[in-house]
């Protein structure tokens, strides 16, 4: 039975070899009979021809290549894709290669349409007010001063370096929280450091300058210090707060110009020392808003749509600040 399925295997394929034999002697005579009769209108030469035969053989060849060629590609772009998308995952997970991973959030960011800065020449300053005064200017990306709006928190006349770190000390495991750190342009890379300065260096008598900012995570902390500072009575009723604060210190530095990739508004309060900010608006508005700076003083507070509003800050010189930062939406 096998013998006789190879044999007809055989006869078909002999078979096929014939027709394609006949067929291709059909399509050479047909081709040698157009050959001749272009030949015999005396409008054609045998070298162009000649020559017609060449650019097809070199159209065919090429062809060839371009095919080849694309074929490459292609298997070079499959084959380099999930290498490539591999290592872009591990790199933006590595904080250091692309820290709070920015360049990737930049990249991302939804393009602003300028209505937030549109006319505005520098912040609203306001006297500090009620809740029902601040209503109106509440969920606002209008950058907003409150002046003394906070002096009567404990806060402004307790909390300090040496106080910080009393606090974490009494809270074991602290430390050791992976809290978000941000060290700007100092050298100070955790709380840990901070926290290890000599007396010397903590209040500028020798060293660098430093300013870092740091989230209280760790929930024994954030009892502590929430001792010393409160809700902003001007906030909404019913304006959800975050569940950390942060806290930023130091000297003279401040912090680059930057966005906030944050969910919510911000309030900052000036706890100690003064701070120069600086805002600008998104490229994209550059030919519709402006930039501009402003001062607060210890005791105001800052609300600053920070997540549409580049914003940057310096200290003076030699001075010491120190400032509370939350979210609310």
């Amino acid at each position: 039975m096998f013998l006789f399925w190879n044999r007809q295997t055989d006869s078909a394929r002999e078979a096929a070899l014939r027709i394609r034999e006949r067929l291709d002697q059909r399509f050479i005579e047909k081709l040698d009979s157009l050959h001749n009769g272009a030949w015999n209108t005396g409008m054609v030469s045998r070298e162009d021809l000649q020559e017609a035969y060449r650019k097809s053989r070199e159209i065919e060849q090429n062809h060839r290549v371009n095919m080849w060629y694309t074929f490459g590609i292609m298997a070079f772009v499959m084959l380099l894709t999930p290498i490539f998308y591999n290592l872009l995952t591990f790199l933006i997970g590595v904080k250091c290669f692309l820290p709070q991973n920015v360049v990737v959030w930049e990249a991302t960011r939804p393009i602003s349409d300028c209505g937030f800065c549109r006319g505005v020449e520098g912040p609203l300053i306001l006297k500090n007010m009620t809740r029902e005064e601040f209503a109106p200017y509440a969920y606002s990306s209008l950058p907003i001063v409150i002046k003394n709006a906070v002096n009567h928190w404990p806060a402004t006349k307790l909390l300090n370096l040496k106080l910080l770190k009393e606090i974490y000390e009494r809270n074991p495991g602290s430390l050791d929280e992976d809290c978000h750190f941000l060290n700007f342009h100092s050298d100070l890379k955790s709380i840990s450091d901070v926290f290890n300065m000599s007396p010397e260096r903590a209040n500028l008598s020798i060293g660098n300058t430093w300013y870092v900012g740091w989230s209280n995570c760790h929930p024994g902390v954030l009892e502590e210090l929430r001792k010393l500072y409160g809700r902003p009575h001007f906030l909404p009723v019913d304006a959800e707060m975050s569940n950390t604060d942060y806290i930023f210190l130091g000297y003279e530095q401040g912090a680059y110009m930057h966005l906030d990739y944050i969910h919510r508004l911000m309030w900052q309060a000036q706890i100690k020392g003064n701070k120069s900010w600086i805002l600008a608006p998104t490229p994209e508005c550059d030919h519709l808003c402006q930039s501009f700076s402003f001062n607060v003083e210890p005791g105001d507070a800052v609300l600053v749509d920070t997540r549409v509003w580049y914003h940057g800050t310096s200290i003076p010189k030699g001075q010491f600040t120190l400032t509370i930062q939350s979210e609310y939406g």
